[in-house]
């Protein structure tokens, strides 16, 4: 099963932290992951995206968490969907609410971030590209 490509599927998880570079270091200590860099799309002052990859399997990714969303250090997973803006309409008619509207994450795709009845956050994204 290819997870980038299965409706349904858990494909991503990202942390959102304080110190990504210290978060590096730690989880890549601890799991063996190879950590790459990258710009961060919309990211000042040379910020980076660490992606997180078992053998050359990007699974994850760290990144300081956004000053317009101050929260608490978290990972967050992703589930692949066929269509972003139909399961975001679905959400919604099945009571959801919508945390952050439908985004373009260039050469990624485009995902929202959603929150079931009882609270509980989840992203959703339809991928644009083959993930590696």
């Amino acid at each position: 099963m290819d997870v980038f490509k299965t409706h349904g599927a858990f494909s991503w998880s990202e942390l959102m932290t304080t110190d990504p570079a210290k978060a590096a270091e730690f989880y890549g200590g601890l799991f063996g992951w190879k950590l790459d860099t990258m710009p961060l799309p919309g990211g000042g002052d040379g910020e980076v995206y660490r992606v997180a990859k078992v053998g050359d399997t990007a699974v994850g990714g760290l990144m300081t968490t956004p000053k317009e969303a101050p929260m608490p250090p978290h990972w967050a997973c992703y589930v692949t969907v066929d269509d972003v803006e139909a399961t975001v309409a679905r959400a919604q008619e099945l009571g959801g609410t919508v945390l952050m509207p439908v985004t373009e994450i260039p050469t990624v795709g485009r995902m929202a971030t959603l929150q079931d009845p009882q609270g509980a956050v989840v992203n959703v994204i339809t991928y644009s590209m083959p993930v590696s």
